[in-house]
């Protein structure tokens, strides 16, 4: 498990480097000029916030000294709000971003696992192609659109209830997590009702389960027994990338219910050209999903020790 563990952290280091790299090249060569926001900008106040930013040095040398900073831990000052560090940014606002991601991955773990259970349990019947459909629409219609027909359908509601019955946008209390999180997690719901079902439907043909039912054990016996663990290991590999991209990555469900996680200042920074801001938070949100990638994989190898031994080989 230690050299599973190293390999891994190992692993993931060099993907880390790589995503810095990348990132720091890709927003250094893309066209416009982050310092350009205040049009009315004096030419000497101008000169003094390159250099300030240290936009005078050659790009070689501005990379060198962003690694410097990183490896403290440091990512930098926004250059669009003033005297504010990205570090602030993530503090303040990721937990925002987690909480509504969490609550998601719940809802589409929890949702997945039993669609799908129930989905190939019913093989061929009618709540099967009722969730096989489902499932193709919740992973081909982008999350845009279920979040307008979900905000018309409760603005329509709360019109003629003449009260508020859930709240359509905002933050602040536990009913404003409801709409956002179950529109952030359909997509993975979907997919996970798919990879359940396929998964449960390989285990049900398998010849332990016969045996199990032989020895006369009954149905549930042999589903909890049986079949759900051995059908949950590929789910669980797809777990690690999805809690990093449902707590960081809802964007698009951030902006669009005016919820002030870090998806909303990441899409005002890529409009802005904020070069730190968007180092920063794209760094952040690379370590965090290699460091799931990687916890996941401990799991997985803890729940099938299989992987353990081929591992040692």
């Amino acid at each position: 498990m230690i050299r599973l563990l190293v390999r891994r952290l190992l692993t993931g280091l060099a993907t880390v480097f790589f995503i810095v790299t990348a990132t720091f090249l890709a927003v250094h060569w893309v066209p416009g000029d982050p310092l350009l926001q205040d049009k009315g900008q004096a030419p000497e106040v101008r000169a003094q916030l390159i250099h300030e930013y240290g936009l005078d040095q050659p790009l070689g040398v501005q990379y060198g000294v962003y690694l410097r900073k990183l490896a403290r831990g440091d990512f930098g000052i926004s250059f669009t709000q003033q005297n504010r560090s990205v570090n602030d940014i993530i503090r303040e606002h990721f937990p925002v971003s987690a909480t509504l991601g969490l609550l998601a991955l719940a809802l589409a773990t929890l949702g997945g696992i039993l669609l799908g259970s129930i989905s190939a349990l019913r093989r061929g019947r009618a709540a099967d192609q009722a969730t096989r459909l489902a499932v193709i629409l919740g992973i081909s219609v982008p999350s845009f659109v279920f979040a307008a027909i979900l905000q018309y359908g409760v603005s329509e509601l709360n019109q003629r209830a003449g009260m508020t019955v859930l709240p359509v946008g905002g933050w602040g209390t536990a009913a404003h997590l409801l709409l956002p999180s179950l529109v952030l997690g359909l997509g993975t719901l979907a997919f996970l009702t798919r990879l359940m079902r396929s998964s449960l439907l390989e285990v049900i043909t398998q010849d332990h389960v016969r045996t199990a039912r032989a020895k006369g054990l009954s149905e549930r016996q042999v589903f909890w027994s049986h079949q759900l663990r051995n059908a949950l290991l590929p789910v669980i590999t797809t777990l690690g990338p999805a809690v990093a991209a449902l707590t960081t990555g809802g964007f698009v469900v951030e902006s669009v219910f005016a919820i002030p996680g870090l998806g909303r200042y990441f899409v005002q920074a890529v409009q802005q050209l904020d070069y730190t801001v968007i180092l920063g938070l794209t760094v952040f949100y690379g370590t965090f999903l290699v460091l799931m990638v990687v916890a996941i994989d401990l799991v997985y190898a803890w729940v099938d020790p299989r992987i353990r031994w081929e591992h040692h080989g």
